[in-house]
């Protein structure tokens, strides 16, 4: 689809040029394993740590804050398990959203079955996180708060910093999942209160299977990986030293271009909005109107639920890719979204949101022949309150 309308930035964006030119030298001419003690080696052990200095700048860290991972997956199970078994003998509790990433709630699914206790907390039917319930359920027994910094389905934004504040005063850790907000608005740990934060590289134009988690010095955590003690312990395995430098480059590009790409992207996503409202009488937006990501939006068809898949194979045909959700739940079929029903709508409801996501490439001619392509779609769609 290398001509096509691609609209599915919330799963994966496509590597900025730049940050492509950036990792090339490191595949053939700086190929060396930073634990050698040749030069080589020790070049890359150079550009490792400027790279984790770039990144840490970008969240307001200490560069020996940052553990490199293979991605977010492998942060947020690193984030959850490490600090739930460093603290496994003196308490069990763990309190996470219910609006999580699935490999958050994978992850707390199988504490449970290791003896943790968890909470899941409610959402509004913006998808904020109900705080008066966080207050209430959190205790000195809480190990840690895990709360997603805006969700990958609908783009709400949390209020970070409240809950830091919360578990501040409980002393818990807390721990945010950050692949979709980072490099797009702005975060700072320490503003936040926030002990980890996982980021990742291939939401902003950077390379698929790089990560990291940001870990608060003093934090205490088991390793989810054994090996060679590479990242001072924290992540045995040899770095990925090309993935690594694409991603700081990635970042560097983003954090430099973030505010004038935050006043495109909301003016596009302001655009589609007033077009599906002046156009469809049926359609209704899920997630926060304002507090949201500003290339993401989220919206469904009232009656046509059910249609939603054909639609998007129907706008696939024509060269216009966009989602149903999350591109990781769609590995469990046409199955409801935990998201859309924690914010209040029908398991059928819940099978037919739209999700598009605009990103650096995306533009305003790109919105409108999607905007037209999508009202002719629509037609060919069969109501189930049709007659």
């Amino acid at each position: 689809m290398q001509a096509g309308i691609y609209l599915d930035n919330a799963a994966t964006t496509c590597i900025d040029k730049r940050v492509l030119e950036t990792m090339l030298p490191y595949f053939y001419d700086f190929y060396g394993n930073a634990s050698s003690l040749h030069t080589l080696g020790t070049e890359a052990k150079e550009i490792l740590e400027r790279s984790r200095l770039q990144i840490a700048a970008c969240i307001g860290a200490r560069p020996d804050e940052v553990i490199f991972t293979s991605g977010g997956t492998e942060a947020n199970n690193f984030a959850l398990k490490g600090v739930a078994f460093a603290q496994k003998s003196k308490r069990k509790h763990i309190i996470i959203s219910s609006i999580e990433h699935d490999c958050i709630l994978n992850t707390c699914k199988w504490l449970e079955e290791q003896g943790f206790f968890i909470t899941y907390l409610p959402v509004d039917t913006d998808g904020i996180v109900d705080l008066n319930v966080l207050q209430r359920t959190i205790s000195d027994q809480t190990i840690l708060v895990s709360v997603m910094h805006a969700n990958n389905e609908i783009g709400t934004i949390q209020p970070i910093k409240e809950i830091g504040t919360i578990c501040k005063k409980y002393n818990t850790i807390f721990h945010s999942d950050a692949c979709q907000s980072f490099g797009k608005i702005p975060i700072n740990v320490s503003e936040g209160y926030i002990d980890m934060l996982t980021v990742n590289s291939h939401k902003i134009y950077g390379p698929k299977g790089v990560g990291a988690l940001y870990l608060r010095r003093g934090v205490n955590i088991v390793p989810l990986l054994h090996g060679g003690g590479q990242e001072e312990g924290y992540r045995s395995s040899t770095e990925n030293i090309p993935g690594i430098v694409g991603f700081a480059k990635a970042a560097e590009l983003a954090a430099s271009e973030m505010d004038d790409e935050n006043y495109r992207l909301t003016a596009l996503r302001n655009k589609l909005t007033a077009f599906l409202y002046n156009n469809f009488d049926n359609v209704y937006i899920n997630g926060h109107n304002q507090k949201r990501l500003p290339g993401h939006l989220s919206f469904s068809f009232h009656g046509l639920e059910g249609e939603t898949i054909r639609l998007l194979l129907l706008l696939d045909e024509m060269g216009i890719a966009v989602s149903a959700g999350s591109a990781c739940s769609s590995n469990h079929g046409n199955s409801a979204s935990h998201v859309l029903q924690a914010i209040g709508l029908n398991p059928f409801e819940a099978r037919g949101a739209i999700r598009v996501s605009m990103g650096r490439f995306t533009t305003e001619s790109e919105i409108d022949s999607f905007q037209q392509s999508l009202k002719f779609k629509v037609l060919q769609l069969n109501s189930i309150f049709s007659q």
